[in-house]
């Protein structure tokens, strides 16, 4: 079954990297214009991050992509928040249009360039913040950072975190891994093959967009993503780990797609549940005005049903601006009207390994 899930999750990346809907060529002058869709932010390192900001409005909207994915990913979902306010997606640093970044690429690292990238472009809160799969996490440490700023976060088929176990044991990401150790192996030759080159199997589409034609070829760009899975259930893990109560004052939504949900273990007798379920009600029960729902979806959530993003968000803004709580999300679309009723938060250790589902479900990019 493990292999199901790498397979699957190889196939996403896939689809996130170099597909996500676009057509656009990916020669120089398809690339330029791409990078007009947004600007260069200087970093107090001399790194740049790429941020695409459209719209106006309060409060401001960010958009946290899943691993190995650009802002393009959110191609579906942004042009339609941006007619309500301000949203804001970028390139992690190392993808797209963003220099790289030192190593370790973990989560804390990865908040922090987004921090000080929305000071330098003087981007400043309240914010709500979108993230998607392993952004999930990236998403909720800077929440944590900005806790004061934030007025609601939308985590969408969320990576769970936990405790992974100490080498050589498997993590459950090794066909990532290889994928991005194969790619980066590619790049790094000299000279380099043509993107339709078998080489290139797997780590470039038939049609790239113009952001993935400006990743794939860097090898800065898969040392960063390796890196990002080296630390995803190691120093990442822990440190959403150590945010504690910090979040629990922020409306929080999750997602959860059925297709991710199918592929987890199911725990109880009476009523079975999947246990990435169980841990997303776990995220959502973090917050005083949390809730969850599953939905018929993908793990693309934001490309499968961008109208339930888009609904989600829209009345986090509409409950900000008001100065109220966001309406509860509905009963899971899998659920009877039986299995329909209000979510207690169980107790526990956030990390505790018997109940984290299996890595590749909730880790896709």
């Amino acid at each position: 079954m493990l292999a199901a899930f790498l397979r699957t999750g190889v196939a996403a990346l896939a689809i996130l990297l170099y597909g996500c809907g676009a057509s656009a060529s990916s020669d120089l002058a398809a690339i330029e214009r791409a990078k007009q869709s947004g600007r260069s932010v200087a970093l107090e390192d001399g790194r740049t991050l790429f941020l695409r900001c459209t719209g106006k409005g309060s409060p401001t909207v960010l958009l946290e992509s899943g691993y190995g994915a650009t802002s393009q990913a959110w191609y579906a979902v942004q042009p339609a928040l941006s007619r309500t306010t301000r949203v804001c997606s970028y390139d992690r640093a190392g993808s797209g249009f963003s220099s790289a970044g030192p190593e370790p690429r973990d989560g804390a690292s990865i908040a922090r360039d987004l921090d000080t990238a929305l000071d330098a472009a003087r981007i400043e809160g309240p914010f709500i913040l979108v993230g998607h799969s392993a952004g999930g996490l990236y998403g909720r440490l800077f929440a944590a950072r900005r806790a004061a700023d934030m007025q609601g976060l939308v985590l969408l088929d969320p990576t769970v975190p936990r405790r992974a176990p100490p080498p050589p044991a498997p993590d459950g990401l090794e066909g990532l891994r290889g994928l991005a150790r194969k790619c980066l192996a590619v790049s790094e030759m000299a000279p380099q093959p043509p993107l339709d080159d078998g080489r290139w199997s797997g780590c470039v589409g038939s049609n790239p967009d113009p952001w993935a034609a400006a990743t794939v070829r860097r090898p800065d760009a898969w040392r960063a993503q390796i890196s990002e899975l080296d630390n995803l259930y190691g120093r990442t893990s822990e440190q959403v780990a150590r945010i504690g109560a910090v979040l629990r004052p922020v409306p929080t939504y999750v997602f959860t797609a059925s297709d991710t949900a199918a592929m987890a273990p199911k725990y109880g007798l009476d009523n079975p549940r999947s246990g990435l379920e169980l841990q997303h009600e776990m995220i959502a029960g973090g917050s005083i005005e949390g809730s969850q729902q599953t939905i018929l979806s993908s793990h693309l959530i934001m490309i499968d049903r961008p109208e339930v993003v888009i609904g989600a968000v829209e009345e986090m803004i509409r409950a900000s601006r008001a100065g109220r709580p966001p309406a509860k999300l509905p009963p899971s679309e899998l659920a009877t009207p039986a299995e329909a009723g209000a979510f207690s938060a169980p107790e526990g250790d956030p990390l505790k390994a018997p109940d984290a589902p299996p890595a590749a479900p909730g880790l896709q990019p």
